[in-house]
């Protein structure tokens, strides 16, 4: 029989031998468009190889490319780096490292065959996705900043916006990036003469969104290389005004790393300066949303007190009654920002 290409193990396992392993591990991020005619072929090739190099991590693969967040052993970098390279339409691509990472960002790996690599609801067929946005540097985005004839756009969902962002930014408030398309395009209708000047947390979905809007009819459209992680290692290393705000918001258990030391956002609770992030302890609620230390006592990390109550009762009381009960979280809504006013239900929805 051949090798098993899905990791089945207990999930609440895997994040105990994590926890365990004291081996160093560094998090970083890669995506790249280009023609794979076989996805699933492909995927099962990469998942057999980044396997052995005991890579962890989140990868989707389809025709268009591949998008991957992942964690490795710092003394194999060089091996998946290697790997990816030795494909030759990834030869060279950037490999985006964390900014803030302890090396716990994911406790397994997943590989999956997806239509799109981001999900954008785009019908390729009726434009150029080649051709994209002029690529910004650190320094040329700085530039174009201070310009008053520049609009910057968030190109995120409003759970990472809330938490950190460029200064001035339009920050459209969406859930996906499917949404944030059509919306974008509505505010920036009257300003197809500007500067328009997109970034996201790595790039790749400023990728699709600038040759978008071209085709739409913006004539000066640019977007942030490398995203806010490229951004921040640049002003470091150059010793530029670093224009972004907060926190920069991740896909993986961090849930953020931390950009520069305001607080812009507020409990979702009691409406404390916090900007830490976690999903509702209640998993048949699991709504992501952000919770101070002192409201994580009180509700036991839960997003309300019906979460709080439910979450407390035997394990075959809840399977039976989450038949029937519904949650902050059971449409997999992302919360916003609404404080607690009262000792009561909180719709973080």
């Amino acid at each position: 029989m051949g090798k098993l290409l899905f990791n089945r193990v207990n999930r609440d396992l895997l994040k105990k031998r994590l926890s365990e392993d004291k081996k160093p591990r560094m998090t970083l991020s890669f995506y790249h468009y280009f023609k794979i005619s076989e996805p699933a072929a492909f995927r099962n090739e990469m998942f057999m190889k980044m396997d052995q190099l005991e890579v962890l991590g989140r990868i989707y693969v389809a025709e268009e490319g591949i998008n991957a967040q992942i964690s490795v052993p710092q003394d194999r970098f060089e091996e998946l780096r290697n790997l990816i390279y030795s494909y030759e339409p990834m030869n060279g691509i950037r490999l985006n490292t964390a900014i803030e990472d302890d090396g716990k960002s994911f406790f397994k790996l997943t590989i999956k065959v997806r239509e799109k690599i981001v999900a954008d609801g785009l019908n390729d067929d009726t434009f150029d996705p080649s051709n994209r946005g002029k690529h910004l540097s650190a320094e040329e985005f700085n530039q174009l900043a201070e310009d008053p004839d520049t609009v910057i756009v968030d190109m995120r969902n409003h759970y990472e916006s809330e938490v950190g962002h460029f200064k001035g930014a339009i920050c459209p408030d969406v859930e996906t990036f499917r949404e944030a398309l059509p919306k974008v395009e509505a505010i920036l209708q009257d300003k197809k003469d500007k500067n328009i000047v997109m970034y996201c947390t790595g790039g790749i979905r400023c990728e699709k969104a600038s040759a978008y809007y071209k085709h739409r009819g913006f004539k000066k459209v640019h977007q942030l290389e490398g995203g806010i992680i490229e951004y921040t290692r640049q002003v470091e290393k150059k010793g530029l005004e670093n224009k972004f705000t907060g926190k920069n918001f991740v896909f993986d258990e961090r849930l953020g790393e931390r950009i520069t030391g305001e607080v812009i956002a507020r409990c979702h609770q009691c409406g404390k300066p916090c900007d830490n992030h976690l999903n509702c302890a209640n998993d048949a609620c699991h709504i992501l949303f952000i919770q101070c230390s002192e409201c994580a006592e009180k509700y036991n990390y839960c997003c309300s007190v019906k979460c709080r109550e439910f979450a407390a009762l035997p394990s075959d009381q809840q399977r039976e009654l989450r038949k029937s009960m519904e949650f902050n979280g059971t449409k997999f809504g992302k919360g916003r920002y609404k404080a607690h006013k009262a000792n009561s239900e909180i719709d973080l929805a």
